[in-house]
């Protein structure tokens, strides 16, 4: 399996004239200027392990699922270079959020079906995270589990768009802090979903903070090391047929995820140290 620092020829233009207003931010020129500071920086805090980059379709739209990993941004820029399309979807929240802003230039973009539907069509590769604040939350316990709560617009968006789906497994992101709880009790009583779409209201000892209760202002992620492996990309009509169910699709994609996510944590000696 390859690793990240190899470095493939852009297979894809990028013309940002062509893409709709929400997909304009993105900027190759500074993805290549900053690439060179950040990865070191990421890689000294969490020692990422990707694998399995080659496996992702070299050119054209590929859908990709997978836990919310910044290290697997970057290595993706390292493989297939700035100029290809790529964006990440993310929770309206976090597009606002000021500190956060640069991650646009990367491709990140708010998590609606129209930007997803728009990045696909254009033929760029999008990184979907179905679990969201779900998951990205859960309990540290519910560390070696995938849980998208259900979510199955992935499913929806690689039929309608005839894409594959490239499953991506990672492990050690829930170890960069203690999270208690979801808090979606506390969620419901705030009415957090109608007001923000927002299903949790996290609970959690983390840095700087100790106690760091909705983690409203973020928190200093612990050197927790990040294993993630991408997974065949996955024809979901030449596999389940030409009028799949999407409850199946979700069901056995996940499944396999979960397999994967056993694999890597039988893997796993030590929190932290991986």
């Amino acid at each position: 399996m390859s690793g990240p620092g190899s470095v493939e020829t852009p297979v894809e233009p990028d013309s940002r004239k062509e893409l709709p207003a929400a997909l304009q931010d993105r900027d190759p020129d500074y993805i290549r200027r900053s690439l060179p500071l950040t990865w070191p920086l990421i890689s000294a805090w969490f020692r990422p392990d990707i694998r399995g980059l080659e496996r992702i379709p070299v050119r054209g739209p590929a859908l990709m699922v997978a836990p919310d990993t910044l290290a697997f941004t970057l290595a993706f820029y390292r493989r297939f270079g700035a100029e290809r399309p790529f964006f990440q979807l993310a929770h309206h929240l976090v597009m606002r959020a000021p500190w956060l802003s640069l991650l646009r230039k990367y491709g990140t973009i708010e998590a609606t079906s129209e930007n997803a539907q728009a990045a696909v069509r254009a033929g760029a590769a999008v990184l979907v995270y179905p679990g969201g604040d779900w998951e990205a939350h859960r309990p540290s316990w519910h560390a070696r589990r995938i849980e998208f709560a259900g979510r199955e617009g992935f499913a929806r968006l690689a039929l309608a768009a005839q894409v594959p789906i490239v499953p991506v497994v990672s492990i050690g992101g829930q170890e960069t802090a203690l999270f208690l709880t979801r808090g979606e009790g506390i969620a419901r009583a705030l009415r957090l979903d109608r007001r923000f779409r927002l299903k949790v209201f996290p609970v959690s000892l983390a840095l700087p903070w100790g106690l760091d209760v909705g983690d409203l202002l973020g928190h200093i992620a612990l050197p927790a090391k990040i294993t993630v492996e991408v997974l065949e990309p996955i024809d979901v009509r030449k596999r389940f047929g030409p009028n799949p169910d999407v409850d199946t699709v979700y069901s056995q994609i996940t499944g396999q995820m979960q397999e994967t996510l056993d694999r890597l944590a039988a893997q796993r000696r030590w929190p932290l140290i991986g």
